[in-house]
């Protein structure tokens, strides 16, 4: 965001740098970047702020229903949350085989949250950072030091997040079904046999390991993208003339970033019970 008097399309580098700068502590007080691409002493808070706040609102709503439940006269929220409920219900059995208690309630967590998370794409660029920067002024606080990224999926550290946490998952189930050694026959005889043993554990190996990896980056790419769209309309705030076809772009993007945040979350979600449904087969 822009603090100062200038237009922000005077300053568009630095207009954007500034948006898609984290709230870090540990981070390299000059760049308030990571020192290193792995730098376990760096820990973004507005990240997790916001990922745990809209995680709590997940869960006040579900409670919510729950303890105002009414089976004859449902309100519009509790239809809303029947109707996600029926759907990600209804893609487990059409996903997953054999029975499993949990792999509804993890893809019904999955679904919603990512969407929660994703959905803060929709807040105006400059809403919440403004206001964040205008408070730490009154503590006496520099605004351009100050930055809020609010949109947890535009963190590769979210997004690599959820899915180690869903290859965690897949590790446990495939040990637990198949037990230790069936799961080792994997990597030993899948998918050349066992003359090629050295070539079938690189490959499952290779083939394990892009699950995560796909799973983070698709979500991670589309949201940044989205993301950084949003800031260069915003850009064309420099002229009161341009002001129409601004609000035009933005609104018509607003719309169309809708079905993406929905399709992320539905793809991270369909695709974490294809895997979870993979590691519950006998033979893989």
């Amino acid at each position: 965001m822009s603090t100062s008097a200038d237009p922000i399309s005077a300053h568009p580098v630095q207009y954007i740098q500034h948006h898609l700068t984290n709230w870090c502590i540990g981070c390299d007080p000059e760049t308030h970047k990571p020192s290193s691409i792995v730098d376990f002493g760096a820990f973004f808070l507005d990240t997790f702020l916001w990922s745990v706040f809209l995680a709590g609102l997940f869960a006040w709503g579900a409670w919510y229903v729950g303890k105002n439940l009414d089976p004859d006269k449902p309100g519009p929220f509790q239809n809303l949350v029947e109707a996600i409920v029926e759907f990600v219900n209804q893609q487990v059995k059409d996903i997953f085989p054999g029975s499993n208690p949990y792999i509804g309630p993890i893809g019904l967590t999955i679904f919603v949250w990512v969407f929660l998370m994703n959905a803060m794409d929709l807040v105006p660029v400059d809403l919440i950072p403004g206001f964040t920067a205008w408070v730490a002024g009154l503590f006496g606080a520099d605004p351009h030091n100050v930055y809020m990224k609010v949109v947890p999926t535009t963190n590769l550290d979210t997004t690599f997040g959820l899915a180690i946490v869903v290859f965690a998952m897949i590790v446990y189930y495939n040990i637990k079904v198949k037990g230790f050694v069936g799961y080792a026959k994997q990597y030993l005889f899948h998918p050349f046999g066992k003359f090629l043993i050295p070539v079938n554990i690189v490959m499952t190996t290779i083939e394990e390991l892009a699950k995560p990896v796909s799973l983070a980056l698709r979500l991670f790419g589309n949201m940044f993208a989205g993301e950084l769209l949003f800031l260069l309309i915003a850009l064309l705030s420099f002229s009161y003339m341009v002001l129409p076809a601004q609000v035009l772009l933005g609104v018509l993007w607003a719309i169309f970033h809708i079905l993406v945040i929905t399709l992320q979350a539905f793809i991270f979600m369909l695709l974490t019970i294809v895997y979870l449904g993979l590691a519950h087969q006998e033979e893989h």
